[in-house]
């Protein structure tokens, strides 16, 4: 779709989380910022999708838009790396069997299994995360806070259980590391002497910030978590990961609920009213990532980065097919439906 003539369109981006899934997340961004028509005014991520939009941010500030693409290259590239030296490996069974998860990895089973019975303070007490280093190899977060684009980075306060939303001089490597904080696989991160778990517990993202703090009317969607699967789980793996998809999906579920309500009843004529009710939703997602398993999202193989980048850029170049013109207009995810569960 040619649209280099268009008048330009501010657009907010809010980027869910999702572990090594997050590279489905930078292929879609690769693709919208080849399009200079869209704007980006500010970006709401949490965990994978906080990781993504700092880089992308800095990125940015660095070169513009070919600058943030090179950078979102050179992080996921370092992640890489970084795994290549993890005992998390696919096993032969896995590679002889062309799958991308971890299920038969004897270190993925004794780690899961571990996990169960012993935390991340008496596995790992010095609290050791190799993404500290690519994170400060990657972003310069003193300039963050001066960059046209807004960031809001989620995670939640473990001792409050309320999520707490960093903005962009508030972030630091610590705040990145603390949205993307598993409590089965790593410390609390201490923020201002409160320790932080993985923001996916209270926004996945948080999209209200968007609405209240941005000038952009239109929000896109990434979403990495499938919404829906087909069939029943069975084994236990089975049931623990679908009960992960379900309780990562339901902060951002509730907070489309409470937007569809507030774009009903706020009065467009004034203020923050005329915010909630102009508030337009697009969604990108991907019905291939639900085939693919929790477990490969611990799988940061660069063939397998590449693979979920591709379909990013697949997923995002079709939703930019059919509902490009759309974007600046109208809505084209229709968030009204999800009152008819309320």
């Amino acid at each position: 779709m040619n649209e280099i003539a268009r008048e330009p369109v501010l657009v907010d981006l809010a980027l869910q989380g999702g572990g090594s899934h997050g590279a489905f997340t930078w292929g879609v961004l690769d693709r919208l910022i080849e399009e200079p028509w869209l704007r980006i005014e500010a970006i709401s991520g949490t965990s994978a999708g906080a990781m993504n939009a700092a880089v992308v941010v800095d990125g940015w500030m660095q070169g513009g838009a070919e600058g943030a693409r090179a950078a979102l290259d050179a992080y996921w590239r370092r992640v890489s790396r970084a795994a290549a030296f993890s005992p998390l490996q696919r096993s032969p069974l896995d590679r002889l069997m062309g799958r991308w998860t971890l299920d038969t990895s004897p270190a993925y089973v004794v780690m899961d299994l571990m996990a169960r019975v012993l935390s991340p303070y008496d596995l790992n007490p010095l609290g050791f995360n190799p993404l500290r280093t690519i994170l400060t190899d990657s972003i310069n977060f003193g300039q963050l806070a001066r960059a046209p684009i807004r960031l809001f980075i989620t995670a939640t306060n473990v001792r409050t259980g309320r999520g707490r939303i960093f903005r962009n001089a508030e972030i630091t490597a610590d705040v990145l590391l603390a949205s993307a904080c598993l409590p089965t696989m790593f410390q609390a991160i201490e923020i201002d002497g409160d320790p932080y778990w993985d923001g996916g517990y209270a926004g996945n993202p948080t999209l209200t910030p968007l609405v209240r703090e941005s000038d952009a009317h239109d929000t896109i969607l990434v979403q990495i978590n499938p919404r829906e699967r087909p069939g029943r789980p069975r084994t236990a793996s089975e049931v623990l990961d679908r009960l992960n998809e379900i309780s990562f999906n339901s902060p951002l579920m509730k907070e489309l609920r409470m937007i569809a309500l507030l774009r009903q009843v706020a009065d467009p004529g004034h203020g923050e009213g005329a915010r909630w009710a102009g508030m337009r939703t697009h969604r990108i997602m991907s019905d291939a990532l639900a085939d693919f398993g929790a477990s490969s999202k611990l799988n940061a193989e660069w063939e397998f980065l590449s693979l979920l980048k591709e379909e990013g850029r697949k997923s995002a170049d079709a939703f930019l097919a059919a509902h490009g013109k759309d974007i600046g207009k109208h809505s084209t995810a229709d968030i009204d439906v999800l009152l008819a569960d309320c």
